[in-house]
């Protein structure tokens, strides 16, 4: 790695110092900046258009328990995941790998669609760009490149789609934003 050393100072601890130099005030700005531009880079995410409240006319907070179309495959105390009993897994017109229900606590809060193919993937972030926006090109959301990242954020949902070029595999993760936070604070409070 390396080291941060205050301009003005000597890194050689040997060094006789006449007292602490402050460096230049105009430096500070920069500074100020770069921070600012490092720290809120990765958050940003293209504004939702239509924001879906859900995912396939089942709304986020839904018991999934309940639905008589759905197979229960994983259940931990709290999260339990559900796939589709009849019908194949397509998405945005084509073929996927698979597609999960989660719920947290009984309540659907997320979809985990997982696809192969870089055909796939085109088709896919076209029918995502027509039906929630079109992404503006913003740091933090990659065109391309080994992993390519994309972002949509409404009131209600946000969805995350990751690809990756090598594997041409792709993931997207579609949140209730209320409730699919609490996944991760059930990670923190198991990991104590």
């Amino acid at each position: 790695m390396f080291a941060l050393v205050p301009i003005g100072l000597s890194p050689d601890p040997s060094a006789k110092m006449k007292g602490p130099i402050q460096p230049p005030s105009r430096t500070w700005p920069f500074v100020l900046m770069f921070t600012i531009v490092i720290g809120t880079g990765s958050v940003w995410a293209a504004p939702m258009t239509n924001d879906p409240k859900g995912f396939h006319d089942i709304p986020w907070g839904t018991p999934l328990s309940s639905r008589q179309d759905l197979e229960l495959i994983q259940a931990d105390p709290h999260s339990t995941e559900y796939l589709l009993k009849a019908e194949s897994s397509s998405f945005a017109g084509t073929q996927v790998t698979s597609i999960r229900y989660v719920s947290v606590d009984d309540q659907f809060a997320r979809v985990i669609i997982r696809y192969q193919g870089d055909h796939v993937h085109r088709q896919v972030l076209d029918f995502l760009e027509s039906r929630f926006g079109r992404l503006e090109r913003v740091p933090g959301q990659m065109a391309r490149g080994l992993t390519q990242q994309y972002n949509w954020r409404g009131p209600d949902t946000e969805i995350n789609l990751t690809y990756q070029a090598g594997t041409e595999r792709g993931y997207i993760f579609i949140d209730s934003r209320t409730l699919a936070p609490r996944f991760n604070d059930y990670m923190t409070d198991f990991g104590q």
